[in-house]
């Protein structure tokens, strides 16, 4: 039913965001700045010489009328939601690795806005990101409502992102593969498969009744029979490429983030201003290349019929690639909002379509009499690879172009791609984590996998000051301070959990309510869960004095704090309880706590060294209240606690060597 109701609204987003996108494209590039781009197929491009598109009538205002959307963009991110500039893919994704709840409704309604300004003004960037985090921010609203878990949460935001890229591009089971793959650089979780599939296929019937279902780029390439092992050779090139290519988008893209971020000033205005000056260097660019405007998809789809691709002068074709990289990373880099996902698949079209008009000039054996299927594998490796998530980028493709039969040798072009730019160790989102294995929840439970037997109620404990949502920020600032602390839950009036205030976000005056400034994304969990799901929601890097999580009962009643250290007491109290679980367990072995004595000869050995006995291992380590794991590089002090596991005989040897043979017979007595 989530899925459904996740799907429903992916594809009601996504064609709100179309429907913006047109009349933004129609008012600003052409009604303005007196260009019509070409569009694709099933935006009614149709077939070669269908396709409309004009030289400019007015290029002196291309520049203006680029620079005046990215101008509008940065006013109304930077005023409203400074989190929302940027490509949006990155952002749904750091939900699922840190708080499924943490996407704001106000974030997504200025998103569709600014990207719409960006885009349709002539700023390079696609359509998908603004989708995705419609879909991503209704199912981390979702996540909020209902009060779900946070692992159920995170699929929630998984499923939405690849539904609403899934509905914008006409990919369904593209969309659905995403889903599972998108969060990581070189994993895939099955978990999120199927929900996926649940969603993307509602979020495609939503849009498909209102925009049709014909596949994107139409059928170019959909005749294509792979019957001619030469052609292998030519699809490597293209993988080759494409990753080289791939590697230089990511890197110019973050690069002039970085740059940006380097520029004097950060203020507002300076923000609004990088955003502008990006977006009339591309408008000046475009003057000589005016395939960098806009999405670009109308070009991909000109690129794939032989007299379309034959049509555009041939360096136009082999700067292209590297004209569509910088002026992404112009419009988008620079501050101005739209997805990175659209441009890397027209960069990559051109890339194969660069390959195949160098080959044909030369008269190159087995070179197809069409380009589409260069054009089509130079999608798939292009962004494939450096998005890492090549599986899902092929189906999407095969989709989008209604090329299947394509998959067979894209394969070996794919592979070939994403080898070389995992070696490099790049990845277009820069908020994927490596595998599932390294996420911040897997490396809790792995490192303390006690804690799923501690539940919250053993180590819950009162907070140090509890905020009303009716206080006055001149009130809360006293409390704050009053308890020493710069952060504090916030009930309302019935005692139930709203949210959480940090002193460094509210900026009203005295006699204005906390109202506006309260974290209600904050994650609060319940009596009976257990600590490594209170662990996973701590997110690392945090502040030390937010590092607790609020306790409610089910009516979200606020009932206490876990704090790291209670944390720490149950995993003390958990590991001390299955250490001492083994004693009696046989006769051959024992669990024993034995303490080191002053004057023992094992005070400053090692724990892995020759003066722990044969046959016994050291469990852990009770030094000054805290737990030490029986690590080879951990000495003995006098004092610890040793918790050591071994055969009785080696055990009574162990209790000689840390008391002294007189001391253990007058404990023995």
């Amino acid at each position: 039913m989530l899925g459904v109701l996740i799907g429903a609204i992916a594809g009601l987003g996504a064609i709100g965001f179309y429907w913006l996108l047109t009349h933004a494209t129609d008012l600003l590039l052409v009604g303005l700045g007196g260009y019509t781009p070409p569009q694709p197929d099933a935006a009614g491009g149709g077939a070669p010489g269908g396709i409309g598109f004009s030289d400019f009538t007015r290029p002196w205002a291309i520049p203006l009328v680029v620079g005046g959307g990215a101008l509008a963009s940065g006013l109304l991110v930077f005023t409203l939601a400074p989190e929302a500039e940027g490509h949006g893919t990155d952002a749904a994704i750091a939900a699922i690795h840190r708080n499924p709840r943490q996407i704001k409704v106000r974030t997504v309604i200025v998103k569709i806005v600014a990207s719409a300004l960006t885009i349709g003004s002539g700023g390079s960037g696609g359509r998908e990101g603004p989708t995705a985090q419609i879909s991503a921010g209704f199912a981390s609203l979702l996540t909020r409502f209902l009060d779900l878990r946070p692992a159920d949460g995170r699929i929630a935001v998984g499923v939405g992102i690849g539904s609403g890229i899934g509905a914008i591009f006409g990919a369904p089971l593209g969309g659905a593969v995403l889903s599972a793959s998108i969060a990581y650089k070189n994993d895939f979780d099955a978990r999120v498969l199927i929900p996926g599939f649940i969603t993307s296929i509602s979020a495609y019937a939503v849009f498909g009744s209102v925009e049709g279902y014909r596949p994107l780029f139409g059928d170019a390439a959909a005749g294509y029979m792979f019957d001619d092992p030469v052609h292998l050779v030519w699809f490597a090139v293209i993988g080759i490429l494409s990753g080289v290519v791939g590697l230089a988008y990511s890197r110019t893209f973050y690069a002039t983030v970085r740059l940006t971020k380097r520029l004097p000033g950060a203020g507002r205005a300076a923000r609004i201003g990088k955003a502008t000056a990006g977006g009339v260097l591309v408008g000046l660019l475009a003057l000589a290349i005016p395939q960098v405007l806009g999405s670009g998809y109308g070009w991909a789809q000109l690129a794939l019929d032989r007299s379309g691709l034959l049509s555009l002068p041939l360096w136009v074709v082999l700067i292209l690639p590297a004209a569509k990289i910088l002026a992404t990373a112009l419009s988008i880099g620079s501050g101005g909002s739209g997805g990175i996902f659209g441009p890397g698949m027209v960069i990559g079209a051109f890339v194969g379509g660069a390959v195949w008009r160098v080959l044909e000039a030369v008269g190159a054996p087995s070179v197809p009499e069409s380009p589409a299927v260069f054009v089509v594998v130079g999608m798939m490796a292009c962004f494939g690879s450096v998005a890492r998530v090549p599986l899902a980028v092929m189906l999407m493709v095969g989709e989008m172009t209604g090329s299947y039969t394509v998959l067979v040798p894209a394969m070996l072009a794919v592979g070939l791609a994403y080898l070389l730019v995992r070696q490099a160790g790049d990845t277009i989102y820069s908020e994927q984590v490596d595998s599932r294995e390294t996420e911040y929840a897997a490396r809790v439970g792995s490192a303390l996998p006690l804690l799923d037997r501690v539940p919250v109620r053993t180590v819950v404990s009162a907070p140090p000051v509890v905020l009303s949502s009716r206080d006055a920020w001149g009130d809360a600032e006293l409390k704050l301070r009053a308890a020493g602390v710069v952060s504090a839950p916030v009930t309302d009036v019935d005692g139930r959990f709203v949210g959480v205030l940090a002193a460094s976000q509210c900026t009203g005056s005295a006699d204005s309510g906390i109202g506006p400034a309260i974290d209600r994304a904050a994650v609060a969990v319940g009596m009976d869960q257990n600590l490594d799901e209170v662990l996973a929601v701590l997110p690392p890097g945090s502040e030390a004095d937010q590092r607790w999580a609020v306790v409610v009962d089910p009516d979200r009643v606020l009932r206490g704090v876990v704090t790291v250290n209670g944390i720490v007491r149950g995993y003390q109290t958990a590991l001390h309880m299955d250490a001492t679980r083994f004693h009696g367990v046989s006769k051959y072995a024992d669990v024993v706590d034995i303490p080191i004595a002053a004057g023992s000869t094992m005070v400053r050995a090692g724990v892995a060294g020759p003066a722990v006995p044969g046959e016994v291992i050291v469990l852990s380590i009770l030094r000054g209240g805290a737990i030490l794991q029986g690590a080879d590089g951990v000495a003995l002090q006098e004092g610890d606690v040793v918790t050591v596991l071994g055969p009785p005989h080696r055990l009574a040897e162990f209790r000689e060597r840390a008391f002294g043979a007189d001391e253990v017979r007058t404990a023995t007595t």
